[in-house]
């Protein structure tokens, strides 16, 4: 297609562990989204745009802000890629899987740009971050049209605008570490669950993780402009908000002329007249004795955790730079369990870490036996270009991974089984979702607790809290039957 491919050097830096570690916090500033340029506001006219979104919650909440902008511009969305004037991939960068996946999808895209020459096929998220995804991009996928990063969001009208109307792939990817911009435009995707970002990036660096790079150095929100997003949540009438970041409860951390954290976020987010409040993803260095404490006055903070613990090991934990040893995070499950009685803990568990031997394995089954989490994300250790733990020898081999794997696994469906069982006969509060994706009939929704309920009801009860009595529980979800509002004793 001839297109040319500028010089993109002073648009991007790569990742480099040595000046990440240096950072300092002076240059964050926070600013307002500015209003989108008068010659950009009607360009989607009668055009249409889709978002292909990959990884974590996060991403899905970038998505609802790319998807705010481009509405902002006149743009609608569609479902189907043959319609789309505009396609982005919004990535993911935590597994090499991700990454192949992405590619594969570009190289699928490529027919459709072949058939559509106007249409805007755009990277954006963690993976646009990371420069040898760049080059790969420049290398081998030379029909995409516009490259940005995590930091760049705000930016979208002016680099899409030089994407329109210049015949030149378009990179914009900042190793900077981003300033905090509030007022930004979003199309939430129901009018049930909403997503709130309070910070952005970390600063933990544990060494098989890339999101220190991909998402630069924790920065928070004023907590002013945390609450105002959430009371107008409240008077939108959500029923549910999530308190997104990297590692929440670094949350104020960073402030200098306040003494603001997490804890004091949650209790003030607890006054706020919402049903549920949830928050992720925790980091266990950083739950501290107040945090427990306020989460123990309940009301809509709800008595789930996701307490992260990756391996059971303490000489393992070093090596993954995690920051705490077995011990510390026992004592912090004892104390969570002793102030919340009925806390649903669940985890992320890494199996096959670089030297990672049978003992120190045997470990993390005893942890999790003594734990017992109610459920479990489990992972196989790959390396990731640009972390430490690259660096290390992946010494464990696949086989050895897999069978580690599968006998964590076995454990946690016994121990996610047991539990699940224990909510037999008990009524349980339910935010119904929607419909079911394998039958119509049948509605969905999660508890407090998030486990997933299914149930048969009318469509009426879709957006709200219902009742429900468990009467199959099951590994993973659990079947009840809709009971009527009378019904008061709730668990689970």
């Amino acid at each position: 297609m001839g297109k040319q491919v500028k010089d993109y050097s002073q648009y991007f830096v790569a990742p480099d562990l040595k000046q990440a570690k240096k950072r300092g916090k002076e240059d964050v500033q926070v600013l307002q989204f500015e209003q989108i340029p008068e010659n950009m506001r009607s360009v989607g006219k009668g055009k249409k745009y889709m978002i292909e979104t990959y990884g974590c919650q996060m991403n899905v909440h970038d998505s609802e802000t790319i998807a705010g902008i481009l509405e902002e511009m006149s743009y609608t969305r569609t479902n189907r890629e043959e319609e789309a004037d505009i396609i982005l991939l919004n990535t993911c960068a935590i597994r090499e899987n991700a990454e192949d996946k992405v590619f594969g999808e570009l190289g699928r895209l490529k027919q459709l740009k072949l058939e559509n020459p106007d249409l805007i096929l755009g990277v954006c998220g963690c993976m646009s971050q990371e420069e040898v995804v760049v080059n790969r991009i420049l290398q081998s996928y030379q029909h995409v049209d516009l490259v940005f990063g995590t930091h760049n969001i705000h930016r979208l009208p002016v680099l899409l605008q030089n994407a329109l109307f210049s015949k030149e792939m378009v990179i914009e990817v900042w190793s900077k570490e981003g300033d905090v911009v509030e007022n930004m435009p979003k199309v939430r995707e129901d009018g049930l669950r909403a997503w709130v970002n309070i910070m952005y990036g970390c600063d933990k660096f544990c060494t098989y993780c890339i999101v220190p790079y991909t998402r630069g150095k924790e920065r928070s929100r004023r907590p002013e402009d945390v609450l105002n997003e959430i009371r107008e949540l409240a008077r939108k009438g959500y029923q549910e908000v999530t308190l997104l970041g990297q590692n929440v409860n670094a949350y104020g951390k960073d402030f200098e002329d306040i003494h603001y954290t997490f804890a004091h976020l949650m209790d003030d987010v607890r006054k706020i007249g919402i049903p549920r409040v949830r928050f992720t993803t925790s980091h266990p260095r950083d739950f501290d004795d107040h945090l427990v404490e306020v989460l123990a006055k309940r009301g809509n903070l709800v008595e789930h955790i996701h307490l992260p613990v990756q391996s059971g090991s303490s000489e393992v934990l070093k090596l993954m730079a995690r920051k705490y040893t077995r011990e510390q995070y026992l004592e912090l499950v004892r104390k969570i369990k002793e102030a919340i009685p009925d806390v649903v803990l669940t985890t992320d568990i890494i199996v096959g870490f670089p030297g990672e031997t049978d003992e120190q394995f045997e470990e993390t089954l005893s942890l999790v036996k003594e734990v017992e989490y109610d459920s479990a994300f489990t992972f196989i250790y790959s390396p990731r270009e640009g972390t430490p733990a690259a660096k290390m020898k992946d010494d464990v081999p696949m086989e050895v991974k897999k069978a580690r794997l599968q006998r964590l696994n076995e454990l946690q469906n016994e121990i996610s089984r047991r539990k699940n069982e224990a909510l037999r006969g008990k009524i349980v509060e339910v935010l119904v979702e929607g419909e079911s994706k394998k039958n119509p009939d049948v509605l969905s929704g999660r508890t407090r607790t998030n486990k997933l309920v299914n149930f048969i009801g009318p469509k009426h009860l879709i957006g709200k809290m219902v009742h429900v009595r468990i009467d199959e529980p099951q590994t993973w979800t659990l079947k009840g039957v809709w009971v009527d509002q009378e019904s008061r004793v709730v668990g689970g």
